[in-house]
């Protein structure tokens, strides 16, 4: 039997939002108590919620979300758990903030290959989404950027904000790697995934299913010329 994990966070008006960009709202143009049936109207930016990442977003001639062709957002799930061991208090071992290099993922290495999505667990999303802990998430040094495409990985996803550091104004100067994973992979012609969560149930049904291969979908919306765009991303089970 197929089973299907959603890896999306719902759209809410609390839903959490990069500094700066815009805010999600949902209002009624049409209800049924006025006009028989029921519209809303919805204001939100390219990179609300659970969304993906176009080489446009930090490339100007990069590509746009619609110019990517639909294989590129489907592959094999590779789950990267760098969450370690939970502590009594139900907080994952990794701290705010934390600069997380290539050496953390070295053990993860053998599981790489050109096609698969790279999804990263710190743990930040089951422990800290809707909190205003989850803007000081671990981030992800350059170099990672760097090796992740040297092993033939273009699709990467994150269960945190931003794989870079979040600044904590609207001014990423306070951070000392800027947007560095960002202009490495989007500039090799990558796709990133950020506020991806559930990987915890992701990690746990393939230990459970382990003849199974999985494979995460990140269609997008056909956006004409934009930088990215919200995801309804899942992950659902093949017999190998």
């Amino acid at each position: 039997m197929t089973q299907y994990i959603d890896l999306s966070h719902s759209l809410t008006s609390t839903t959490q939002i990069y500094p700066s960009d815009p805010e999600f709202q949902t209002l009624p143009h049409a209800t049924h108590s006025k006009d028989g049936y029921a519209v809303q109207k919805l204001s939100l930016g390219t990179h609300t919620g659970t969304h993906i990442d176009a080489p446009y977003h930090f490339l100007a001639e990069g590509e746009t979300i619609d110019k990517i062709p639909l294989d590129r957002f489907v592959g094999e799930a590779i789950v990267v758990d760098l969450s370690g061991e939970e502590s009594s208090h139900g907080k994952p071992q990794l701290h705010e903030r934390q600069r997380i290099t290539w050496e953390s993922f070295e053990t993860h290495t053998h599981l790489m290959h050109p096609g698969g999505i790279v999804l990263i667990n710190t743990g930040w999303s089951k422990a800290h989404y809707q909190t205003s802990r989850y803007y000081d998430h671990p981030y992800f040094a350059p170099d990672v950027a760097t090796q992740l495409l040297a092993r033939g990985v273009r699709v990467v996803g994150v269960d945190t904000l931003n794989p870079d550091e979040t600044p904590q104004s609207s001014s990423n100067s306070e951070c000392p790697d800027g947007f560095g994973f960002h202009e490495i992979f989007l500039g090799a012609g990558g796709l990133i995934a950020e506020n991806i969560t559930n990987l915890e149930e992701l990690i746990a049904a393939q230990k459970t299913s382990s003849d199974d291969k999985w494979i995460v979908n990140l269609v997008p919306l056909n956006l004409t010329g934009a930088d990215g765009s919200p995801v309804r991303a899942f992950a659902y089970n093949q017999f190998k």
